[in-house]
């Protein structure tokens, strides 16, 4: 193994850092939305608060590793650098199972986001099938 096999790592996980965040700074928008609307003590909203929290803190977790694998990539570059080939093989190994421990948050997070939109779209047409005059204005 030399240095470009963990060089090649960087780019996707700058990529993914990135689309993690995008997706942290959403899911704070969708939850301070939340906070000033007046519906927030709706029951279709109540009913999304506990995947909001578990949201949040897989969030956190995904991007950590997905820093931590980012850091290990860095390290195992330095220790090829440094011509110390088991540590550099040892490192960029680890740095490969956090990078896929962060890909399966990811995936637990898009599970529970989908699960989050069927219980608004369930709630919508709940309201499709009342009769307009019994809609609260």
């Amino acid at each position: 193994m030399n240095l470009t096999t963990p060089a090649l790592l960087f780019p996707a996980i700058s990529l993914l850092l990135l689309a993690y965040t995008n997706r942290f700074l959403t899911l704070a928008q969708v939850i301070r939305q939340l906070h000033l609307s007046p519906e927030r003590a709706a029951d279709t909203v109540q009913r999304q608060l506990p995947g909001l929290k578990l949201r949040i803190a897989l969030t956190k977790y995904m991007q950590g590793f997905g820093v931590l694998s980012f850091l290990l990539c860095a390290l195992s570059m330095f220790a090829l650098f440094v011509d110390a080939p088991l540590p550099g093989q040892w490192l960029f190994g680890i740095s490969i199972l956090t990078l896929a421990l962060s890909l399966v948050l990811s995936l637990i997070e898009v599970l529970l986001s989908t699960e989050a939109l069927s219980i608004v779209l369930k709630d919508l047409e709940r309201a499709a099938h009342v009769p307009a005059d019994e809609r609260p204005s």
